[in-house]
């Protein structure tokens, strides 16, 4: 079995061909092919961690669609002063196929 570790959008994610995952958004439109750069390897019982061989790897994915995170409430409060403050968030994801790991 053939898997990887790639930093995709501040954090690190492990993917084999055909897996799909939700990363931070990326500039790429759907549809588009987009490399991920590799921090580790492992293919069947050898696993790879150099610098220098991990330049020559390349994990590719294409972009299904962008979409959007659930909504978080940030609820701000403070006792005896009728200070009261309520903010929403919601993250902007981009899904990615994973089609090949070379």
């Amino acid at each position: 079995m053939v898997y990887a570790i790639v930093k995709a959008g501040g954090r690190q994610e492990k993917v084999s061909e055909g897996d799909v995952i939700v990363v931070d958004r990326l500039k790429a439109a759907a549809g588009d092919s987009v490399e991920l750069t590799p921090v580790l390897l492992v293919d069947g019982e050898k696993v790879t961690s150099d610098a220098k061989a991990l330049a020559k790897i390349t994990v590719t994915a294409e972009v299904v669609r962008d979409e959007r995170g659930p909504k978080i409430d940030i609820l701000k409060y403070k006792n005896k002063t009728g200070y009261r403050k309520r903010i929403g968030h919601r993250q902007e994801l981009t899904r990615l196929k994973v089609t090949g790991i070379k």
